[in-house]
């Protein structure tokens, strides 16, 4: 770093060694530039502003000319001598200690080039000279105090880093400046324009400005501010339509302007944030004015927020709404004062630069030296505050003296002082400034207003950090065109509750709006995209939140349940009434013809099936989805064994037993009857065991029939097991349906076959309906057409078998006896016969 550092000195040495060859050397500055003292501070100042021109030979800009004052500069000059003044006679710092000044006019990149290599010289001498050891340098200032601007400072700062001499700029906000390793030796009074931009990033995000336009201005300053910008706004959400920067050599009204004034137009934003230097502000909202664009919210960067410069152009109050960030207002008491008296005094005139001799006038001011007290430059709220700066630097500079020299004690100590060791004692006063060389401070939040005779801003807020925060009063606002409310500055309007956005071209704050599916909300965390809900709960179309599902199951208490209850309930006490009828009646001929003891198991095995309706009510669990359907099927399936066996048996006693006597004989004695209700009951134990092992019932929650319900069953309803049981139960349907049907013709007291042809087409019914209904309806009540289902093939069966055997038994007991049996059997024996 140190070779390259003296190889810019030497070729800096050579630019001012030629300007020293010209004669200027011997050029007297102003007493009002200088001041002997112990201690050298150095100060640059923007006395008067750059006047840009063609030059064929590498010279310092020539500053002094009348037409070029800055007033704004002049106040900053006058701070800093008020500031040493103040010092020198106090008794409490640096007591018997004085400190001297030599003060530049910055006008031009070259004589900031010039200033600072004039501080770096030693004393007595106008020469540098490298050492090997730099940070033991002694030039004959201690430290600098400037220069206002981000080019400046950097090119001041990279000449003074390798000495380690202080520098603390007033002026120069741009963030690159905290890059220690860089610019070691710099120091700032004003915050960096980080803070500034994160600070105008929460101000746009406070009023929900989320489409802007962004301009700045040419520079490091301006340009650099307005990419920090960008990248921090994209960040937070914010849409830049449109970022411009105004040359510098920008004309209002010039072909650039027009263009930039064109696009701003087309943009359509609302709010546009100028980050820009006041001189280019100037230029820009010149332009403005003259292509007429109002009705807009103008922010502010803090180089021009509180500017009369800008303030008091023609036209400007018609722009609309100016809003911006601020130094914090603080004031130099007695500047005014001190001000006033320096033009009350007699000042030596300096002889002016030869002309043509092409070297600076960095230590001259024709018109300050003119100034009355009725003339001097007004002392506006923007220049007091880069003032207080200006002034809060020296007082940085003087306290680090205070304890480098051992004030503290009682009597400073004398003797030289080397700049790091200056540096490091300031850099200590961490009520100043941070790691960083930034000051601890904050921005207030400003707003321009036009209410009184005359342009005046109101502080409405302000910016404290770390971190960033903001405290605004919206109220002090006077909005363009005078509405009370915020302007909106988007490129689409807010969705709807529980609409996603669907972006639209580059800009994601452009987009239509589509609502959330059913199922899914949107979740203000994310605008774009909907989220599913959760598996217990729900959404419809278009909604911003989900809710609970609701729970859902065929309970004992629902009025349905009350009357399948009730019914079955009343099944069971018939089928308990009818054994305790058929017991008593055991030996009459209805009951012997029914089937005697085989009547009991009937009847049992519908009690079993009728048992098996209680598990469908109530929240299912695993037993009662065990035992829901597999009882009712094995149940029903002894009933039909025993129906099937039975009428079998009628139609082969009556027509077959003549024809084939011994197939009879051996069908009763090995018991023929109980072996098939066995057999044909045991498959359909062995259906119904390898159903509940293999396709277990299990209870459930159902997520996916209703999107706002959750259906308690119980799982694999419809297995392959469940129609397995099933399929067996209608196969021996159709069996007793056929034996019936071929004992059509059987003596009365033993042809069922119309009753029992009706009870099974119904239970058939029963069925086709229940699966139809299945087919087409899953909700809460589908237990209950499966119970319904059920009882309807319970009570066919009972129905079409048991209760016209009842009815003869109670209501027909002439019917019940041997002589009509035996009588019923001989008119069938003649009949057969005859055919």
């Amino acid at each position: 770093m140190l070779p390259r550092a003296a190889h810019l000195l030497g070729l800096q040495l050579s630019l001012v060694c030629g300007c020293w060859a010209s004669g200027c050397q011997e050029m007297e500055s102003s007493a009002d530039f200088s001041l002997p003292g112990d201690y050298f501070l150095s100060g640059l100042f923007p006395l008067h502003d750059n006047c840009p021109e063609i030059r064929s030979k590498p010279e310092v800009t020539l500053c002094d000319r009348p037409d070029s004052f800055n007033g704004h500069g002049y106040h900053l000059f006058q701070a800093m001598r008020l500031a040493v003044e103040e010092i020198n006679n106090s008794t409490a710092l640096l007591p018997n200690v004085t400190l001297a000044y030599e003060l530049y006019d910055v006008c031009s990149e070259s004589s900031n080039v010039y200033a600072t290599l004039r501080i770096l010289t030693l004393p007595g001498t106008q020469h540098i000279t490298l050492q090997e050891n730099l940070p033991h340098y002694s030039p004959k200032t201690v430290a600098m105090i400037g220069p206002d601007t981000t080019n400046h400072a950097a090119t001041a700062a990279a000449l003074l880093g390798p000495f380690l001499v202080p520098l603390i700029s007033y002026g120069a906000s741009s963030a690159m400046l905290s890059a220690k390793q860089q610019f070691p030796s710099l120091l700032r009074t004003i915050p960096s324009d980080e803070n500034q931009v994160e600070t105008m990033v929460l101000l746009l995000q406070s009023f929900g400005w989320v489409w802007i336009s962004v301009v700045g201005s040419d520079g490091d300053y301006g340009q650099l501010g307005v990419e920090a910008l960008e990248e921090q706004a994209t960040q937070q959400g914010l849409c830049v339509a449109f970022k411009g920067i105004v040359p510098f050599a920008a004309q209002a009204g010039d072909e650039q302007m027009e263009a930039m004034m064109l696009a701003l137009t087309l943009a359509r934003t609302t709010v546009v944030v100028v980050f820009a230097s006041r001189r280019l502000a100037r230029v820009f909202f010149q332009s403005v004015v003259l292509a007429k664009l109002t009705d807009k919210v103008w922010v502010a960067s803090e180089d021009w927020a509180i500017s009369s410069h800008i303030a008091g152009l023609p036209g400007i109050q018609a722009i609309g709404t100016v809003v911006g960030v601020a130094i914090r207002q603080r004031t130099v008491w007695g500047l005014q004062a001190f001000e006033e008296a320096y033009a009350r005094t007699d000042k030596r005139v300096s002889r002016p630069c030869p002309r043509g001799s092409g070297c600076s006038s960095n230590q001259l001011c024709r018109k300050c030296w003119a100034f009355t007290e009725d003339k001097i430059p007004k002392l506006a709220a923007f220049s007091m505050s880069s003032a207080y700066n200006v002034y809060r630097a020296v007082y940085a500079v003087a306290q680090g003296l205070h304890q480098l020299l051992g004030c503290p004690s009682g009597a400073c100590a004398t003797g030289p002082v080397y700049p790091w060791q200056l540096l490091e004692q300031i850099q200590k006063d961490t009520l100043i400034f941070n790691d960083n060389g930034d000051p601890l401070s904050g921005y207030d939040i400003i707003a321009w207003d036009w209410s009184g005779p005359e342009w005046t801003f109101r502080v409405i807020g302000a910016s404290t950090w770390p971190p960033v925060q903001l405290d605004i009063n919206k109220t002090q606002i006077q909005w363009p065109g005078g509405k009370g409310q915020v302007p909106k500055s988007e490129c689409s309007e807010a969705c709807l509750e529980g609409h996603r956005r669907v972006v639209m071209g580059a800009y994601h704050c452009c987009f239509r709006c589509v609502p959330c599916e059913a199922g899914t909300f949107l979740n203000e965390s994310d605008l774009y995209r909907c989220q599913p809900c959760r598996r217990e709960e729900w959404a419809p179309q278009g909604s911003s939140t989900c809710h609970p599902r609701t729970l859902v199951v065929f309970t004992w208490r629902d009025p349905i349940s009350w009357v399948l209850l009730a019914a079955n309930t009343l099944l069971l006490l018939l089928l308990a009434g009818t054994a305790g009828l058929f017991a008593w009646h055991l030996d009459t001929p209805v009951v012997r013809s029914a089937g005697g003891s085989l009547c009991f198991l009937m009847l049992g095995s519908l009690a079993v099936g009728s048992c098996s309706l209680y598990f469908f009510f109530g929240v299912p669990s695993l037993l009662t989805c065990l035992l829901r359907l597999a009882p009712f099927f094995l149940g029903f399936t002894v009933f039909l064994s025993c129906l099937t066996i039975r009428s079998f048996q009628l139609v082969f006693i009556f027509k077959f037993s003549a024809k084939v006597p011994g197939l009879y004989h051996a069908w009763v004695q090995n018991h023929g009857a109980g072996f098939f209700v066995v057999l044909s009951s045991a498959a359909q134990l062995i259906i119904c065991l390898t159903w509940l092992v293999v396709w277990t019932p299990l209870p459930a929650r159902e997520h996916q029939r209703f999107p706002q319900l959750v259906l308690l069953e119980c799982t694999k309803a419809n297995s392959l097991g469940f129609m397995l049981a099933f399929a067996y139960s209608g196969l021996l349907s159709v069996c007793a349906f056929a034996c019936s049907y071929l004992g059509k013709d059987l003596p009365e007291n033993y042809n069922e076959a119309k009753c029992v042809t009706f009870s099974l087409l119904l239970n058939f019914v029963s069925w086709i309906t229940y699966f139809t209904l299945a087919s087409i309806y899953q909700g809460k009540y589908l237990p209950a057409g499966n119970v319904m289902a059920i009882l309807s093939s319970l009570c066919s069966g009972f129905s079409g078998y048991f209760l016209p055997k009842c009815y003869v038994i109670l209501c027909r007991p002439d019917l019940n006896n041997t002589e009509h049996f035996q009588a019923s059997i001989q008119d069938y024996t003649r009949r057969w016969g005859s055919t």
